[in-house]
């Protein structure tokens, strides 16, 4: 598979460093001299330094025999550009264009339905306040993804130390708590990823990943002794686009919002955009206003500043001065591995929701959705099982699934079913399979059609 990536920035250099590991033939195209030279020092992949809204320079990159052109630049009219030239040359080609600014986001439809240049529009600050949103109704949640439109929900949660089920091991749980434990697809200890079996105990301070309906999701996290509580007073500090659509979520759920936003222009316009929302001018970062505004009362507070200092002074700052609950935005990766060494799990990023969004446009068979996590050490795919793919027909035991992958679930019609060895993959089922970041090749090859020859 050919991938032309415009755009070396952030998420250009990730998603072709992610790509490059599961040695897909990738080209990097972006007319700053200094990030194409990053790339190249730093990941097995080509590049071309130019304008990737320029015809000569796609034809140079190869763009007749790309299957996807992804354009990721900071500018949504180079995305929008780039794409409409990469379809004059190459119309089969797939194309996806990242786009930010919300004076857009109303014309996502139209361009899916009257512009053929354009296959699909990314819009990551939409999926991070979609992401907020779950990470503030699931208790103790790190990570938090929907599948199958929202009935399956996967959760990875911080075992405290206080916890039941801390020394006891996966098998032992219905003993411990009487309850029939969620299907748990992974563990991380000590930034080590595990896929745990019957024999694992579970330890204090682990993450644990595990996969539930949603309408037994609250019994799921109460096993884990984790249990739901009302979220009534949200503080957002940041008014940018992000911070303006959750807060605009926020008033639509009945949610008492406050937020805080240095420029006084933007306070202007926040104020005459929301209607119940509460607006105040100042510095998210400094006590004085933290306490007057009583930011202990406060259910929880969601930093989104442009700047991730403030954003992560302002979380440690809340925290300390005792709001129940902290969600930071960052957005440079190099930041994402340090947050839990400094106590701050619930962590939401732009790019990392970008890079999300585009590797389930990017896998191979009919992959509905994906999501990576853990530092991008695995990823959970949601995919429809093709009649001719070679997962379907016997039971699960008997498919040569890698080790470092689980199927998770099974949704056929109506029903959400949490599979075991014996189970057998019907075609048209939709299925959740969580997989190590190494084993991902193996997996697209199970998922996808199997040819045969005459």
């Amino acid at each position: 598979m050919k991938i032309l990536i415009v755009g070396a920035g952030e998420v250009g250099f990730h998603i072709a460093s992610h790509l490059a590991r599961e040695n897909k033939d990738v080209v990097v195209i972006d007319k700053d001299p200094a990030a194409i030279r990053r790339v190249s020092d730093n990941i097995d992949v080509q590049v071309v330094n130019g304008s990737g809204s320029s015809p000569v320079i796609l034809k140079e990159a190869g763009i007749n025999e790309a299957e996807i052109l992804l354009a990721v630049t900071n500018s949504d009219e180079t995305n929008l550009v780039s794409c409409m030239v990469a379809s004059l040359i190459s119309p089969s080609t797939k194309k996806l264009a990242r786009i930010r600014h919300a004076d857009y986001d109303e014309y996502h439809e139209a361009f899916s339905e009257h512009a053929p240049h354009i296959d699909t529009l990314i819009n990551p600050d939409i999926e991070v306040v979609k992401t907020i949103d779950m990470l503030m109704n699931v208790p103790g949640a790190v990570e938090v993804s929907e599948f199958a439109d929202g009935r399956v929900i996967f959760v990875g949660i911080r075992l405290d130390k206080s916890a039941r089920l801390a020394g006891v091991s996966l098998s032992e749980i219905f003993d411990k708590t009487g309850k029939q434990s969620p299907l748990i697809a992974a563990l991380v200890r000590n930034e080590e990823l595990i896929i745990p079996r019957g024999h694992h105990k579970l330890e204090a301070e682990d993450l644990i990943y595990f996969i539930s309906e949603k309408d037994k999701l609250k019994d799921s996290l109460s096993i884990f002794d984790k249990h739901v509580e009302p979220i009534d007073r949200v503080l957002i500090v940041g008014g940018g686009g992000i911070g303006y659509r959750l807060a605009a979520l926020l008033e639509e759920n009945s949610v008492y919002t406050k937020i805080i936003e240095k420029n006084s222009d933007r306070c202007t316009k926040l104020a005459q955009k929301l209607n119940k929302a509460v607006v105040l001018h100042g510095d998210g970062s400094d006590q004085e206003l933290l306490k007057a505004e009583n930011i202990q009362d406060m259910d929880v507070v969601v930093t989104l500043t442009n700047d991730e200092e403030t954003n992560i002074i302002t979380s440690l700052l809340a925290k300390r001065m005792g709001a129940r609950k902290i969600i930071t935005k960052i957005s440079k990766f190099s930041y994402l591995p340090l947050m839990s060494m400094i106590g701050l799990e619930q962590i939401v990023s732009p790019r990392l929701s970008a890079i999300n969004t585009i590797l389930q446009h990017i896998r191979r068979g009919k992959v509905i959705s994906s999501r990576s996590i853990k530092d991008e050490q695995a990823e959970v795919m949601e995919a429809v099982a093709l009649e001719t793919s070679e997962i379907v027909g016997k039971p699960i035991k008997e498919i040569s699934i890698p080790k470092g992958a689980l199927v998770t679930g099974i949704i056929r019609n109506d029903a959400v079913i949490i599979p075991t060895g014996k189970s057998v993959i019907e075609p048209g089922d939709r299925i959740i399979i969580f997989s190590r970041r190494q084993d991902i090749p193996d997996i697209e090859k199970i998922l996808a059609v199997k040819l045969e020859y005459f």
